[in-house]
């Protein structure tokens, strides 16, 4: 299957690298998509990157793929005719490449091959603006490079001396680019350490506010940014493009009814997210294991948005996101569904489900009225008791900020708190059970 670039919008103007995309459609993959709509993310994932100029792309069907190429030798002489034919530079490969495999295509076809991860890695790489979020593009680069030195440095056998302090006698080069790979992943780690912790400064502060946190969170391009922009009045980023939102960004506000909550938008979601940034990016993501709320975004309209939906719930599930947070499903993009379309019905009646359109504003009304009672409208300040054992729930208590007040006696303490009804859930799980009376 071959598809045009301009049916997705392709860029254009300026000297850019012509690039082609190809999606791997290797049988048995147990993929919950088809491989016409995997080569579709992969094109949009190609066209938010600056530089290059998509020319269109392909689905390769694979009996199974081939260690030393990925595909066979008939493939990759096929492949090659078309590459020279429409002058390419730059082969996206939407899937993943084993550094063996990138070192031999780009020897066959004489052209740069990116694949999935360093694809996203690139997109990244762009749209970091936070000091961290370039930290963490950095280092999760430099942990895929590490992986792929056997492309940059096939002749192992070359050697080069040195004294005790540079590298022994012998050393390899890949073996001295290894080790400067590891050292500027040391700094890398030292600075980002640096910066959580202040970060940690300002999470503290924010929980001795008594305002409830509300997550947005979604497959990338769900909308999250067009409704986080329409419910805070902010002006975040907000196009038709992949990973247009990369830096959380966190607003007080208030709601209709007067409701004041946190609400905080994140990097979107996508399926087989490389594993460095699933390590890499969970600092940034840590906003939502805090939330009292999340909002899960989806296009509704896309047609893969139950696929999209399994690969959130499964990153949520990887970032250790419990089943105890409470969660709405946002049914977003209403606009671009027919009026008789019968997921209108199915939202209605659902329960945690809201229909919305955040571009026209259609269902925010009952969004923020389903916020509020998921809420409880606000925190309730409340006196509890503990025993003088009980240290791990008082603990929680004072990391969370919601102590106001604490007093005792020989029976024990007595806290003053104001807390969501997450908080408290968490709170008495942390409490010794109490012993019955004895007869």
């Amino acid at each position: 299957m071959t598809i045009d670039v301009n049916d997705l919008g392709g860029a254009g103007g300026g000297r850019k690298q012509r690039a082609l995309v190809l999606h791997p459609d290797i049988r048995g993959n147990d993929s919950n998509r088809s491989a016409e709509a995997a080569l579709a993310e992969g094109l949009s994932l190609a066209l938010a990157l600056p530089g290059i100029d998509v020319t269109g792309g392909l689905v390769v069907r694979l009996p199974r793929a081939q260690p030393g190429m990925l595909f066979g030798s008939g493939k990759v002489d096929e492949l090659k005719s078309r590459i020279e034919t429409d002058e390419i530079e730059l082969v996206l490969i939407d899937g993943r490449v084993s550094p063996v495999q990138q070192r031999n295509l780009e020897k066959a076809w004489g052209v740069k091959i990116l694949d999935r991860t360093g694809l996203i890695l690139e997109i990244f790489a762009d749209r970091a603006r936070t000091r961290e979020g370039v930290l963490q593009v950095e280092l999760a680069a430099l942990s895929y490079q590490r992986t792929r030195l056997v492309r940059a440095w096939t002749h192992l056998e070359r050697q080069r001396g040195g004294l005790g302090f540079v590298g022994g006698p012998g050393e390899t080069q890949i073996e001295a680019d290894r080790r400067a790979i590891d050292t500027q992943i040391l700094r890398l780690r030292r600075q980002l350490e640096k910066v959580v912790k202040t970060r940690e400064l300002h999470r503290a502060a924010r929980r001795r506010v008594p305002y409830p946190v509300v997550a947005l969170v979604g497959y990338t391009n769900a909308g999250k940014s067009t409704l986080f922009n329409h419910l805070t009045g902010a002006e975040v980023l907000a196009k038709d493009m992949l990973f247009a939102t990369l830096d959380p960004t966190m607003r007080a506000v208030v709601l209709p009814g007067g409701l004041a909550v946190i609400l905080s938008d994140t990097v979107g979601f996508i399926s087989d997210l490389p594993t460095q940034l699933v390590a890499a990016f969970r600092a940034t993501l840590e906003e939502v294991l805090e939330a009292d709320l999340i909002l899960h975004v989806r296009d509704i309209a896309h047609p893969e948005t139950e696929a999209q939906a399994e690969d959130v719930e499964t990153i949520l599930t990887e970032l250790g996101v419990g089943q105890d947070v409470a969660r709405i499903e946002v049914w977003n993009k209403i606009d671009l569904l027919p009026g008789d379309d019968p997921r209108r019905n199915v939202a209605q009646r659902r329960d945690g489900v809201c229909a919305v359109s955040a571009l026209t504003g259609e269902g925010l009304a009952d969004l923020i009225e389903a916020i509020g009672a998921a809420l409880g409208d606000e925190r309730r300040v409340e006196t509890v008791r503990i025993g003088h054992g009980d240290g791990r729930a008082r603990a929680y208590a004072y990391a969370e900020g919601i102590v106001l007040s604490e007093d005792g006696d020989d029976d024990g303490l007595r806290l003053t708190v104001s807390w969501s009804a997450r908080q408290r859930a968490r709170f008495e799980s942390l409490c010794a059970p109490e012993t019955p009376d004895a007869d």
